[in-house]
């Protein structure tokens, strides 16, 4: 019927030594898209999958539904059950994938998605813990430690646990704006966009004077984007020298003030083209940078787009 909503078929990869947790991600976050999307889980053979639990979990699917996906999402499995080499089951498995769906992978699961090759030569991330081992692994690919996810065209990786939560947030997102994302994330009580990287969750020694931390002033800080905020007017709010402001903020979000400062205000104007008229000009002023040339620059700089382009897209996924 003409004008009827499109259902994407999401297809969710379990393997032996899942993570429960992550596997359900998929269902929850996108399960709470308007009907949006269609989510079904199977494992290589159609058989129950051992978990990393003390339970195997039943799949109604085998590796047939693959070929049907608009997108997978590989579910991530403990580092004790990363294969050397990919399984001959698991690579006919990804086989049947059909060459223009959307592949994601949760934390460890880019080991999987890298022994079949799928990440040679693409930027890539995962579970900060294991990426020395990866490196070694896996040399070809372009591996950053510090985000939360990468979106490398059709393929999508994403660091620990809940960056799961990160990375479908952000494919629903991309597919149908920001309303709706949003939406999805109030619905299961998560924040829409975490800022920072992780980076910020990596183990450190706990620094001096610890309840003296930078999260009051990054609050106040995102109360007043559209105001000019410099180095020295964010240590004054937090009552530190710039010195210990700028390396507790460091260790506590992964980048440096300055930086966080425009992804922030990069993040605001996104939400502000999608969601209003506002002229591009108009946008920055609101947001904190100085020209609508400012803006453009920062905006293409973050997703390689224009502010034009990005409204066209976004409105019409809206729409």
């Amino acid at each position: 019927m003409q004008g009827e909503q499109r259902v994407e078929r999401v297809v969710v990869l379990a393997l032996d030594g899942v993570y429960p947790f992550e596997l359900g991600i998929p269902s929850r976050i996108f399960g709470a898209a308007d009907g949006r999307y269609e989510v079904l889980t199977c494992s290589v053979d159609g058989r129950p999958v051992r978990s990393c639990a003390d339970f195997t979990i039943g799949v109604e699917h085998g590796p047939e539904i693959l070929a049907t996906a608009d997108t997978v999402v590989v579910a991530s499995m403990t580092p004790s059950h990363i294969p050397a080499e990919l399984p001959a089951e698991v690579s006919d498995a990804l086989a049947r994938i059909r060459p223009d769906a959307r592949i994601v992978s949760i934390c460890t699961a880019a080991f999987v998605l890298a022994a079949a090759g799928l990440l040679d030569g693409r930027k890539a991330t995962t579970h900060w813990q294991v990426t020395d081992a990866f490196r070694r692994r896996y040399p070809h690919v372009d591996l950053d430690p510090d985000v939360l996810f990468v979106a490398d065209g059709r393929i999508l990786t994403s660091a620990g646990a809940a960056s799961g939560v990160d990375v479908c947030l952000h494919i629903v997102r991309t597919d149908h704006g920001s309303e709706l994302a949003n939406a999805v994330a109030r619905r299961c009580v998560v924040p829409p966009f975490r800022d920072g990287g992780q980076a910020q969750y990596i183990e450190q020694p706990v620094p001096e004077n610890a309840d003296a931390g930078t999260a009051a002033t990054r609050a106040w800080a995102l109360q007043r984007l559209g105001e000019p905020l410099t180095l020295s007017d964010l240590a004054g709010h937090a009552r530190m020298s710039l010195r210990t402001f700028a390396r507790r903020f460091n260790d506590e979000v992964g980048m440096s003030p300055g930086r966080w400062i425009v992804q922030q205000r990069v993040a605001r104007a996104r939400h502000l083209l999608e969601s209003s008229d506002l002229s591009v000009d108009q946008i920055a002023g609101h947001v904190g940078f100085a020209t609508g040339a400012s803006l453009r620059q920062h905006l293409h700089a973050a997703i390689g787009v224009s502010p034009q382009t990005y409204r066209r897209t976004f409105r019409a996924a809206a729409r």
